[in-house]
């Protein structure tokens, strides 16, 4: 059965969506995207996601196509209509098709802007195996535009980053700048060293991780100690464990980072938690 997705207001199979060739997502990739899991049929950290698209948006003068009450309906409807228990809801916007191709932005009075939304069914998303081995990353450098606070579609050099790790045999890579680690191609990075959390401190060099916040809000609840500063991937190669958050892998234990076993090699007793944790206390809060 085909996929039904969500365009400018129309819920269609997915054979059947089509955008213009003049929209300036396709060709500047001038747009914005959010991506909320689903387990049990629910929308997991669903106010975060709809006030960081609102801040993106923003930064970018880019018109809202739609309330955070449509769209949370838009994301409920995509959500029955596809019978998605476990899985992911991917959301896009971009500032529309204005005709033909110009640096210059359109009049959002007259250019409305462009809003996508499709499902991605996956079975097992919680129950992912790799948390219970955990996954290796390399080293990159970091060369993307100064503003990864803004969760924009420029995706390129994260995409070359994930082949450039599965080249070297590895799962992912962490981005370098100056010295230290910004983040993962598409998620926040962490150490921990006497049972310390560390992990940079939120700016514009890193995107501001939804599953971040609240893994973090949750730690702290848990009596555990949190200290945001930039690390350097020698420092985290000495560390106890190592582990990534993002709406798609929650929390995720990194075992070996350039080749150096971090640990033991295997998932430690911090990370593992704060995956607990963090889906006990979501699907307690989902909608």
């Amino acid at each position: 059965m085909s996929r039904i997705v969500y365009v400018n207001g129309e819920y269609l199979p997915e054979e059947d969506a089509k955008i213009s060739i003049f929209d300036r997502g396709f060709l500047m990739a001038d747009g914005v995207y959010e991506v909320t899991s689903v387990l049990d049929g629910k929308l997991v950290d669903f106010e975060g996601h709809a006030v960081r698209l609102e801040r993106s948006l923003t930064e970018l003068d880019m018109a809202a196509p739609a309330t955070k009450d449509e769209l949370l309906a838009i994301h409920r409807e995509l959500v029955e209509r596809n019978g998605i228990v476990e899985g992911m809801i991917y959301l896009q916007v971009t500032r529309g098709a204005p005709g033909d191709r110009d640096f210059a932005f359109p009049d959002p009075e007259e250019t409305p802007s462009t809003l996508v939304l499709f499902t991605q069914n996956k079975p097992g998303l919680a129950d992912n195996p790799a948390a219970k081995k955990g996954i290796k990353v390399i080293s990159i450098e970091d060369i993307r535009w100064g503003r990864r606070d803004i969760k924009t579609v420029q995706l390129l050099y994260p995409s070359m980053g994930k082949m450039m790790a599965k080249k070297a045999g590895a799962d992912d890579a962490w981005l370098v700048e100056d010295g230290f680690v910004t983040e993962g191609t598409s998620n926040n990075a962490y150490i921990v060293k006497g049972r310390k959390i560390i992990t940079r401190a939120l700016s514009s060099d890193i995107l501001h991780g939804i599953t971040r916040a609240a893994v973090l809000r949750f730690a702290k609840e848990a009596q555990m100690e949190v200290e945001e500063r930039n690390f350097t991937i020698e420092e985290a190669q000495d560390a106890d464990e190592a582990f990534i958050t993002s709406a798609s892998t929650f929390v995720m234990p990194v075992v070996e980072i350039d080749g150096a076993q971090i640990g033991t090699g295997t998932p430690g007793e911090v990370a593992p938690r704060l995956r607990e944790i963090y889906l006990e206390e979501s699907l307690k809060a989902a909608v």
